[in-house]
């Protein structure tokens, strides 16, 4: 699914390499954090089934470290959700095209005729 909407992209408009870097940045971080959420809900999970005092103690700041893992992952798709917004808008610009930085953000480049 992804090989899709990179296909559709690359179809309708140009789009720097480094755009698709930074997009594939993100969603790999994301799906590290992702990843790592699934083994920390198992441990929750197993801890809470033991039923021990001290398990159950450590499921507390289990449970606070994936709540933490939850927002990032969601300030990473709000990240990149923006940054391709402004991308497909500067692109779409008569005379303009963006380009993502590394940080980000878009710059606006005028391309020349001729």
């Amino acid at each position: 699914m992804e090989g899709d909407i990179f296909g559709e992209i690359g179809n309708t408009t140009q789009v720097d390499s480094r755009l698709l870097q930074v997009f594939q940045k993100s969603l790999l971080q994301a799906q590290d954090i992702l990843n790592q959420n699934r083994l920390l809900i198992n441990e929750i999970n197993q801890n809470h089934e033991s039923k021990m005092p001290d398990n159950l103690n450590r499921n507390v700041g289990l449970i606070r470290e994936l709540n933490s893992n939850i927002r990032r992952v969601v300030d990473l798709y709000a990240d990149l959700s923006s940054s391709f917004t402004k991308s497909r808008e500067a692109s779409s610009e008569g005379d303009s095209s963006g380009t993502l930085k590394s940080d980000g953000k878009v710059n606006q480049k005028r391309i020349r005729s001729g």
